[in-house]
């Protein structure tokens, strides 16, 4: 019996697979590139949205820091009548807080505005004598000519365009304070249902995290307001009462504007301050000028070594270039509302980041199904 040798065909072998193309470290990067370009895309076609929509944007977050401030006191309101009676007297105190303020300033600027007139010019005529006459010995011809640039551009064509759009910029003005008030009282009345309606079609985990965002938004939007006015309300009483006793003109709507340009960080007091300084020197004379700033300094070193940390408080403190760069950021791209509200949205931002991944801790009495079922 023959045995043949039986053939051995060798299996085939399988093709070696390619290396992926995106799994080395320069194709990750690739990624994460792609994924900051396409984030960075969204925040700038957001940002140009908004700029072409400040009539509605600029009410909206306007609204949304005053109500901020006042949701302590809605909520305590809520407590004894029902939230729409609590929102209309909140929003009725508000009004009349602020008209009031701006009613005072209006009557102090009209029944002293005669001798703010006298001042002023005696103030400018000493100050043409010192600039002619002093170290810095600049001639007739000069001054002249800088009186004659002035008067031209008072009456060119670029002046009485800017008047026809000052009374465009009154009518935006007059139709966004109506918006603001309207969106203010839903946001008092509905803030957290309007919230809670937003992130329905988030997936339960998400829409915790959600939640929790929202409300470390407004606790922190809103704390950062009522530090921030505190702060400014102490500036302006100080730099006020020193203007009242030096007797200087519209020493209250100084005062105010004092207190406006606190919400400014870093540079609003101390631009404000020169202002009021530089007032005092045209209607009084050098001596209170020098009193004044002595008061602004003394005010901006109790404020920002005592006041402001014990206001604020460690939570609500971003560092001095974080200020700075948002401040910057906040000018360019929204002008002097940007830089209104450039840091406290920096403020709320590092909130809800420094909370977005910690523990989601049911709440007692809280259905999770039920809150997962609603939330899808």
């Amino acid at each position: 019996m023959m045995f043949t040798k039986k053939q051995i065909t060798p299996s085939p072998v399988p093709p070696r697979m390619p290396t992926a193309v995106w799994n080395d470290p320069f194709a990750r990067l690739a990624q994460r590139c792609g994924q900051a370009l396409l984030v960075l895309s969204i925040v700038a076609l957001t940002v140009f949205a908004a700029t072409k929509l400040q009539l509605v944007v600029v009410p909206v977050l306007i609204a949304l820091i005053v109500a901020s401030a006042f949701r302590p006191v809605v909520r305590l309101l809520e407590q004894h009548m029902p939230r729409v009676i609590a929102a209309i007297i909140s929003l009725l105190a508000g009004i009349i807080v602020f008209g009031g303020v701006i009613t005072i300033a209006v009557f102090q600027v009209q029944s002293q505005f005669s001798t703010l007139q006298k001042s002023v010019s005696s103030g400018i005529n000493t100050v043409a004598n010192f600039v002619q006459n002093g170290p810095l010995n600049l001639g007739t011809k000069q001054i002249s000519g800088v009186q004659k640039t002035l008067v031209d551009f008072v009456t060119s064509a670029q002046f009485g365009s800017g008047a026809l759009a000052g009374v465009s910029t009154a009518a935006e003005f007059v139709t966004g304070a109506v918006l603001t008030v309207i969106v203010l009282f839903y946001f008092m009345k509905d803030g957290p249902m309007i919230w809670s309606f937003l992130i329905t079609p988030f997936a339960p985990r998400v829409h915790a995290k959600m939640r929790r965002a929202g409300d470390s938004a407004v606790q922190t939007l809103g704390g950062y307001v009522r530090g921030t006015a505190i702060i400014a309300f102490v500036d302006s009483l100080f730099i006020g009462v020193a203007m009242l006793i030096l007797q200087v003109p519209l020493a209250i709507p100084l005062a105010i504007l004092v207190f406006i340009g606190a919400f400014i960080p870093l540079v609003g007091a101390t631009i404000t301050g020169i202002i009021a300084a530089l007032v005092t020197l045209v209607t009084n004379g050098p001596t209170a000028a020098i009193v004044v700033v002595i008061v602004v300094v003394a005010v901006q070193q109790i404020e920002g070594n005592f006041l402001s940390p014990f206001v604020m408080g460690k939570s609500l403190k971003l560092h001095g270039l974080i200020v700075l760069l948002a401040l910057t950021a906040g000018t360019i791209l929204g002008g002097i509302f940007g830089t209104l509200i450039s840091v406290p949205a920096a403020a709320v931002a590092w909130a809800v980041i420094k909370r977005w991944n910690d523990p989601i801790v049911p709440e007692p009495g809280v259905d999770t199904a039920k809150r997962a079922s609603a939330a899808r």
